[in-house]
């Protein structure tokens, strides 16, 4: 089968190439090693490009076809189909099958043609697949093998520069040098990039010369033009256009817009609008207050038009400073100083504007600093009143009579009219009133006496006015110190708390170091005499030694104190001062003798004493004794009711058991009189009501009507001599156990012993020896330890 292309309707059709491909069922398409060919022979009729072929069997041709793209709705010739079975009498029926036939495109079955009848856009397709056969039309059978064969859409220049990100905002420093690059732009193409020159995109600048330019090949847009100004302009507009087909006439074109601002640098020094200023400030402007503003003009922006104001001359200095306002740019003049119209009426102020960031790369453009001067004319106002001091100390002395003189305060009137004067002093409510003033003459007097030990210093205010003008009022403090004069007498100090004596204490040992109290200043209070009172000169007990240190030390006369003999001892105290005249007073001092460890530690006083350190109140004693007295009712009740039950002894006649009672006392030593009475022993008549047994139960006795039995034992024996031996005692006891009927069914140890009388050793009391002087007078016996202390007692007695 022949397939030709025409270029019919002022297409032109071409035949890209040809390639063989299997053409059996499955085949791939990997051409053979070899494919023959025919010179192709021109139809100068028609303008048809045929080329004949003779297939070798098996393979059939695969021919591709180059259709330009199109927009249009017309129809386009693509090619022909021509069998050699074509006898041209319309027996062949040319079919045409793949994508897009049928629709894109359409075959004449009678001549083969084939159009396309839509339009073809690259961009969407590059390629169509189709199938060509030719049938014969009466019995429809195959006259050739189904011939396969591509139509590829050819790229034309139909899509042009696109800038997809644009439009596009960029910024530059101002005064930036020539070449500073800005911004790169790229366009985009949807045409094919390797076929001619449908892509290939230049660059350049419509709008925005001469001020910047772009690169043509990759679209970098850079500062063309020197020292562009800020403050002269500030945005600008750029239009850069990209164009397809490297430039060339004929090819497509997009374009985009870039807004350039320029950035600021500080290139710009601040300007004051004007060089003299002049500003009024009355006299009564207060220190620290603002006075008036100045400010300096400065083009820049932000950090670059931060100004920083100073006075720059002492005179300006010395009154006033000034400060900056972050927010307005402005510098806030304040008053240092207060104002005196009649002093000085006028001042001048240098004030110096300053960039506080600076630019180095832009120091050619000069000092970035102004100056500009601010005349501050003072005013004249009616003051108050200048008192001669800031303020007044005065003194008088205490128990002077009502109307002393204290001082005077003065005041005048700072004024041209020195206007007369007038005083006054602030009265308090609920206060008592100890001073009066003088309004004319400034003068302060007392309206009582005055008690230094009850407020030694007074505070008052005092106000001053013109006469001219009352309500225009100044206040001064005034301090009045109230004077000493020795009218207190002293006291020993803490004289109300008890001077403890240790029982031990030896003549001359120092008992208390006191020391004296007086309600007068430094110099009437602070040398203090000491002496007994003159009743009790001569004590046998203590005296009292002044250490003249404004001191004194008690010191003990005797040997040993006993608590049981005397426990307190009041010692009457008198205490002169160093004033004029002296003053003296008299003190007692309660001592209380108490028993001490070794080295003088208290051991225990009464128990008041103890209670009465442990802090506790009487109604805490008493709630504490009628708790103790609750409870001792308590264990009492109980026991009642233990020893009234009716409880045998026995539970059961087969319980019979030993037990043995021992009484384990150990005696209290000599000194214990009350443990045991050994006379018991000795007069068995004394005890005659222990001749019942103890470990028998009361009750044992008892007859029902609650009256005790008589005794079904032996008679008491008579009572024996005094001088009855205590063998013969304890053996008649032994006897009375022993016919004791009453007694449990079980046995009952009872124990006696007797250690005998006398001793071959004898005795080793020194109490019944003849005593020795050397023994009596000995002290070592304190330094034996409270075992001895009772030994000594007595030997310090005798």
């Amino acid at each position: 089968m022949r397939i030709a292309g025409s270029g019919g309707g002022g297409l032109c059709p071409v035949l890209l190439c040809l390639c063989f491909i299997r053409g059996v069922q499955g085949a791939s398409h990997h051409p053979p090693a070899r494919a023959p060919a025919r010179n192709p022979a021109r139809n100068q009729s028609n303008g048809e490009t045929e080329v004949h072929h003779r297939p070798k069997r098996g393979w059939i041709w695969n021919q591709f076809f180059v259709l330009e793209e199109h927009m249009g709705t017309e129809e386009q010739y693509v090619g022909k189909l021509h069998s050699n079975s074509d006898k041209g009498d319309g027996t062949v029926r040319y079919i045409l099958s793949g994508e897009g036939a049928g629709t894109i495109f359409l075959i004449n079955e009678v001549t083969g043609d084939i159009h396309a009848t839509m339009s073809l856009d690259r961009e969407k397709k590059s390629h169509y697949v189709l199938h060509a056969q030719a049938l014969d039309r009466h019995t429809e059978e195959a006259l050739e093998p189904k011939s396969e064969f591509i139509i590829k859409v050819q790229d034309i220049n139909d899509n042009a520069p696109q800038f997809p990100d644009g439009p596009f905002v960029a910024t530059v420093p101002e005064m930036s040098d020539v070449g500073t690059s800005v911004l790169q732009v790229t366009a985009t193409d949807a045409d094919d990039p390797t076929y001619g020159n449908s892509a290939r995109i230049v660059y350049s600048i419509l709008q925005g010369q001469p001020y910047f330019s772009v690169d043509p090949k990759t679209g970098t847009i850079r500062t063309a033009l020197a020292n562009m100004d800020r403050e002269a302009r500030e945005h600008y507009i750029v239009v850069i256009q990209a164009k397809d087909m490297a430039g060339q006439v004929g090819g497509l074109s997009g374009s985009t817009v870039i807004n350039v601002t320029l950035t600021d640098v500080n290139d710009n020094p601040p300007k004051f609008p004007q060089k003299n200023y002049q500003q009024y400030v009355p006299e009564s402007a207060q220190v620290g207050k603002p006075v008036g503003k100045i400010k300096a003009n400065d083009e820049d922006l932000g950090v670059n038009a931060d100004i920083k104001y100073s006075i720059i001359n002492s005179e300006g200095a010395n009154m006033f400073s000034i400060a900056n306002d972050k927010d307005t740019k402005e510098g806030i003049i304040t008053l240092k100083k207060p104002l005196n119209y009649e002093r000085k009426k006028t001042y001048t102020l240098h004030i110096e504007g300053t960039n506080t960031h600076v630019d180095p790369r832009f120091s050619y453009l000069g000092s970035f600093k102004d100056t500009a001067t601010l005349k501050i004319t003072v005013g004249d106002v009616d003051e108050a009143p200048v008192f001669s001091l800031d303020y007044f100390i005065m003194d008088v002395y205490e128990n002077s009579p009502s109307g002393t003189e204290v001082g005077a305060v003065t005041a005048r009137d700072p004024d041209s009219r020195n206007s007369p004067v007038r005083y006054y002093m602030e009265k308090k409510e609920a206060e008592p009133v100890y001073f009066r003033m003088d309004d004319i003459s400034g003068t302060i007097r007392t309206t009582q006496p005055l008690d230094r030990e009850e407020a030694a210093w007074h505070n008052i205010t005092v106000m001053a006015s013109e006469v001219d003008n009352p309500g225009l009022l100044s206040y001064i403090p005034v301090t009045v110190q109230v004077l000493d004069v020795n009218d207190n007498p002293p006291h020993v100090a803490d004289a109300d708390q008890e001077v403890i004596v240790c029982e031990s204490t030896r003549p001359g040992q120092v008992i208390q170091t006191i020391g004296a109290v007086d309600k007068d200043d430094f110099a009437n209070g602070q040398r203090f005499s000491f002496a007994l009172s003159g009743e009790m000169a001569v004590n046998p007990n203590f005296t009292l030694k002044d250490n003249e240190d404004s001191t004194a030390s008690v010191v003990a006369r005797r040997r040993r104190f006993n608590r049981l003999t005397q426990e307190l001892y009041h010692l009457p105290v008198t205490v002169w001062d160093g004033g004029e005249p002296s003053l003296s007073g008299t003190s007692t001092l309660t001592l209380r003798v108490c028993p001490c460890q070794r080295h003088g530690k208290i051991r225990a006083c009464q128990g008041e004493a103890f209670l009465s350190s442990a802090g506790l109140s009487t109604g805490a004693l008493v709630a504490i004794l009628l708790c103790v007295v609750i409870l001792l009712a308590i264990v009492v009740l109980f026991v009642t009711l233990r020893r009234s039950k009716k409880e045998p002894l026995i539970i059961s006649e087969e319980d019979v058991r030993e037990n043995v009672v021992t009484y384990d006392d150990e005696g209290g030593g000599e000194e214990d009189t009350e443990a045991f009475d050994i006379i018991a022993l000795r007069n068995p008549a004394a005890a005659e009501e222990l001749k019942f047994r103890r470990d028998v139960r009361p009750e044992a006795g008892r007859s029902r009507g609650g009256r005790r039995s008589p005794s079904p034992t032996l008679a008491p024996p008579p009572p024996a001599a005094d001088e009855t031996d205590v063998r013969e005692f304890i053996h008649r006891r032994l006897l009375e156990a022993d016919a004791d009927s009453g007694g449990p069914p079980y046995d009952s140890l009872q124990t006696y012993a007797y250690e005998g009388q006398g001793s071959p050793a004898g005795s080793v009391s020194p109490l019944d020896s003849p005593g020795t002087g050397a023994l009596t007078d000995s002290p070592y016996l304190d330094d034996w330890g409270p075992q001895f202390r009772k030994l000594a007692e007595i030997y310090a007695e005798t």
